[in-house]
């Protein structure tokens, strides 16, 4: 019978190609960047996407501090960790959280957004928060990118 014949390409780690990206963070809704930087991470933004494979970018988040909650969010959300100890439950709202160190309210959204397995682990460790515009990674010449058009 003659038909096409089409192969699946399936990407791995030798065949992945990895950019760095610059996002930055000042003025957009923390749960929109979040969302838009885990398909960065992920790599879904590719045509080689493999779902087991850490075929994303690398991904630059500067201007944390500058990030919106809409709502009463600063005040009502809530992050809850737990000590290990009886009674040990804490917890911190947005402005707590944010007053303590700014990058983290982004890590924990992008965090939450990421699969939860060592492939997410993996994936997580491609994310770079900076709390201003100063950040350490001049040396791998990022590609500065804007999320409204981006990923659309």
């Amino acid at each position: 019978m003659d038909t096409l014949s089409y192969k699946t390409v399936s990407a791995n780690k030798a065949t992945v190609t990895k950019e760095w990206l610059l996002v930055d963070a000042d003025g957009h809704s923390l749960g929109r960047l979040a969302s838009e930087v885990a398909k960065l991470l992920r790599g879904k933004h590719k045509p080689s996407f493999t779902p087991h494979v850490d075929c994303g970018d690398n991904v630059i988040i500067i201007n944390a501090a500058n990030v919106q909650l809409t709502g009463n969010k600063w005040e009502d959300k809530t992050y809850i960790r737990h000590t290990g100890y009886p009674g040990g439950q804490r917890s911190l709202t947005a402005t707590e959280l944010k007053g303590k160190n700014p990058a983290r309210v982004i890590e924990k959204a992008v965090k939450g957004m990421l699969p939860k397995n060592k492939l997410g682990a993996e994936l997580f460790r491609n994310l770079k928060v900076y709390a201003d515009a100063n950040h350490g990674q001049e040396a791998q010449k990022p590609k500065s990118i804007n999320l409204n058009t981006a990923t659309k």
